[in-house]
């Protein structure tokens, strides 16, 4: 359980773990889209898993990184050439940090849930604006 948490162990590299664990999805940029999307489905549903099965994780410890995954998945998701890859991640990171809004709820709910939704909503959010920046030629 511990190393679906911290993505084998990426979620104990310091200094920011978090940043750490979105980095280590970046390669998915490579891949077609709808990779990208299965990818979050898969973290999201891991990682809740994993995170019902470890009582520690459900205070968010730094460790636990699969949450990052998930939603840095869900944003490259929507993210085309790499600019859309630079956004994807900058903004993926500004509301995952930040925690503006529904990410903010999400984050102070209790346990696996809240581990693991504000992550996926600050994804969404971040590709919801590369979606919107699509018809300028930014995605």
């Amino acid at each position: 359980m511990r190393s679906i948490a911290s993505l084998g162990g990426i979620g104990f590299l310091r200094p920011a773990p978090g940043t750490w664990g979105s980095a280590a999805v970046l390669p998915l940029a490579f891949l077609p889209p709808w990779v990208a999307l299965l990818a979050a489905l898969l973290f999201t549903g891991l990682g809740y898993w994993a995170l019902t099965r470890l009582p520690e994780a459900a205070a968010d410890p730094g460790w636990v990184v699969v949450d990052e995954a998930a939603g840095q998945s869900l944003a490259l998701a929507a993210a085309t050439g790499w600019l859309g890859v630079v956004l994807a991640f900058a903004l993926f990171r500004l509301f995952d940090i930040t925690k503006p809004g529904p990410v903010g709820w999400a984050d102070r709910q209790k346990g696996p849930f809240g581990v693991m939704a504000d992550d996926v909503i600050a994804g969404a959010m971040a590709a919801v604006i590369l979606l919107l920046l699509a018809p300028f030629g930014i995605r």
